[in-house]
């Protein structure tokens, strides 16, 4: 039996098998990223004075993300999501269009978003229950 050739073709079918679960895990958040949204059912819009969070959900994910009521300049933006007992998933960062999006997996958790444009802010508290 040939060893060498045993190690090779193990560490190919490694290989290939690392590099589809890696295409497989970044595939969603390039999706999403690309269309400037979350994937999945919009479940609540959050205004406040200078822009507005957009919640979503998809099986047991929650996404956000943060928009400015005015685009055009870049401005500090934030937003936050929580799935409770678990730590907030944050993007933020002087922006143009949009922070996010962040997504959490929630199950049947409460969630809690938070949200910042520029001097203007929300924070839904616990919902989703």
């Amino acid at each position: 039996m040939d060893w060498g050739a045993l190690n090779r073709w193990l560490s190919l079918t490694m290989a290939l098998f690392t590099a589809c679960g890696l295409l497989t895990l970044t595939a969603p958040q390039a999706e999403a990223a690309s269309t400037g949204s979350c994937a999945g059912r919009k479940m609540r819009t959050l205004p406040f004075s200078t822009g507005s969070v957009q919640m979503f959900k998809r099986g047991g994910y929650v996404c956000a993300v943060a928009l400015p009521r005015t685009v055009g300049s870049r401005k500090w933006m934030s937003v936050s999501v929580q799935a409770r007992g678990n730590r907030p998933v944050t993007d933020k960062g002087r922006f143009v269009r949009r922070a996010g999006p962040v997504t959490v997996h929630a199950g049947q958790r409460c969630v809690r978003v938070r949200g910042t444009v520029g001097g203007g802010s929300v924070s839904s508290g616990w919902i989703l229950c």
